[in-house]
C-alpha cells in the first residue's frame, strides 16, 4: 500500500512525531506577546527547562532552530577568543566552522563515526585555549561523546566548554552543572517533541563574565539582549508564539512521563533498534573508542552492499515509513532511525518489522542467516 508523507510515521534524527496535544496548543488564540499571559508562559517554561537541563544556570529560549543556538553559543563569546573544535560528524563540523568564523580555530578531527581521542584534546589545551566545542550526541553518525572527561579536562585549562545537545538534552543522560558545561543548547524538534523552530541555551556564569565583556555579539541572537527581556517576561524579538504554546504542553507531558522515564524509554527503543540491526546481520555504523556510545536516540547502520540506499529508503515509504540517509561524505553509505518523539513499542516494532520485509525481498536477509529474528528479539527487548 502506498503512503504519503502525510500519513508516514516519521522516523527521523529530526522533526520527530508530535503528539496530538502538542499539536493543538499551536492553535490557541494569540496573546500579547508583551503581556501577562506570555510572562507566564516563557517564566514557567524556563523553569522547567532548567530541570530538563539539570542546572542551576540561566536558560535561554531563542527564535530558531538549533543551529541558530549554535551560533550564538559561539557568536556571543566575541570575535577575538581562541577555540578547540571536537569533530567526528557533521555537527561537530558545523561547530568548527563557526567558531573559525568568530574567532580562531583548532581543530581535533577524528573520523566520522570514530571516537574522539582525549589526549589529542588534553595536548591541544596545554597549548592554551579560551573555549572548546564538542557535540555530545551526532546524529549523522549515531554516536555520543564523552562530555564527562572533556569537561574536566576544560576546567583544568580554565578553558570555557561548549556543548551541542540538540538530540541529547531530554533524551540522554546529559547532567550539565555535573560535567562542567559553561554553554549548552538543544532544539526543540528532538528529544522535547515539538515541531521545529525554537532552541534553548543554558549559560553559566562563567561564560556571563565573557559575554558580558564582549566587544561584538550576534545581533538577533545576541544572548544578553535574550537574557535582559527575559528578566521582563519577554523576548527581545517577536516570538513563534504557537511554538511556546506548544514547548508548554510538550513540558507538561515530559513532567507526566518522567525525565528519568523518558530517557529509559528512548534508550530502550535505540537498543531493541540496535538488536533488530544485529539479527538482520546489519552492522552499526559507529566504531566506538574508550570515550564514545552508541546513541539512544538515532541509530546509524551501513546499507548492505547488495542494495542501494535509494531503494531501501524507497522501500520503506511505501510501506509507511520516513528514514534518513547519511550526510555529505555518508551520503548513501548509511542510513539512520530516530526514535525520538511521541513514538510507542508498536511504531518500534512496525519499523522493525518493515526493514526485514525490505531486506527479505531483496534476499539480503536470508544470504546473511538472519531468518525472522529481528521481530522476536525486539519483542523481547520491549
Amino acid at each position: 500500500m502506498d503512503n504519503t508523507t502525510e500519513t508516514a510515521l516519521i522516523m527521523l534524527p529530526g522533526p520527530v512525531p508530535v503528539a496530538p496535544q502538542v499539536l493543538r496548543a499551536m492553535s490557541k488564540p494569540m496573546i500579547n506577546h508583551r503581556g501577562p499571559e506570555f510572562r507566564k508562559l516563557l517564566d514557567e517554561s524556563r523553569e522547567k527547562l532548567r530541570s530538563v537541563f539539570k542546572t542551576e544556570s540561566d536558560v535561554l529560549i531563542l527564535n530558531g532552530s538549533g543551529t541558530c543556538a549554535m551560533e550564538a553559543a559561539v557568536g556571543n563569546l566575541g570575535t577575538d577568543k581562541k577555540y578547540i573544535a571536537l569533530e567526528n560528524g557533521k555537527f561537530g563540523e558545523r561547530l568548527k566552522l563557526l567558531t573559525a568564523l568568530y574567532g580562531s580555530s583548532t581543530a581535533v578531527i577524528a573520523d566520522w563515526g570514530t571516537s574522539i581521542e582525549v589526549e589529542q584534546v588534553k595536548q591541544a589545551l596545554e597549548t592554551g585555549a579560551d573555549a572548546v566545542t564538542l557535540v555530545h550526541n551526532e546524529t549523522s553518525t549515531g554516536m555520543t561523546n564523552d562530555v564527562q572527561k572533556i569537561g574536566a579536562l576544560c576546567r583544568k585549562q580554565d578553558a570555557l566548554l561548549i556543548m551541542d545537545g540538540v538530540s541529547s538534552i531530554g533524551g540522554i543522560q546529559a547532567p550539565i552543572d555535573k560535567w562542567g558545561v559553561d554553554i549548552a543548547f538543544t532544539g526543540s524538534q528532538k528529544c522535547l517533541g515539538l515541531p521545529p523552530g525554537l532552541s534553548m541555551v543554558s549559560v553559566s556564569d562563567r561564560a556571563w563574565d565573557v559575554i558580558k565583556t564582549a566587544e561584538r555579539r550576534p545581533y538577533y541572537a545576541d544572548l544578553l539582549a535574550y537574557a535582559e527581556a527575559a528578566e521582563k517576561g519577554q523576548t527581545p524579538y517577536t516570538p513563534a508564539v504557537p511554538l511556546f504554546f506548544a514547548l508548554e504542553e510538550a513540558l507538561k507531558l515530559l513532567e507526566v512521563e518522567g525525565l528519568e522515564a523518558r530517557i529509559d524509554r528512548y534508550s530502550v527503543y535505540a537498543s531493541s533498534i540496535r538488536t533488530a540491526a544485529h539479527a538482520m546481520g546489519l552492522e552499526l555504523f559507529p566504531k566506538l573508542g574508550p570515550s564514545s556510545a552508541y546513541s539512544n536516540t538515532v541509530t546509524a547502520i551501513n546499507v548492505p552492499p547488495e542494495m542501494e540506499f535509494a531503494a531501501l529508503k524507497e522501500g520503506m515509504h511505501r510501506r509507511g515509513i520516513v528514514i534518513a540517509g547519511g550526510q555529505e561524505r555518508l551520503k548513501g553509505h548509511i542510513f539512520r532511525i530516530g526514535n525520538m518523539g511521541n513514538l510507542s513499542k508498536g511504531d518500534i516494532l512496525q519499523v522493525v518489522e518493515k526493514l526485514e520485509l525490505i531486506l527479505l525481498e531483496g534476499g539480503i536477509v536470508d544470504e546473511m542467516g538472519a531468518g525472522t529474528l529481528a521481530a522476536d528479539r525486539v519483542l523481547e527487548r520491549l
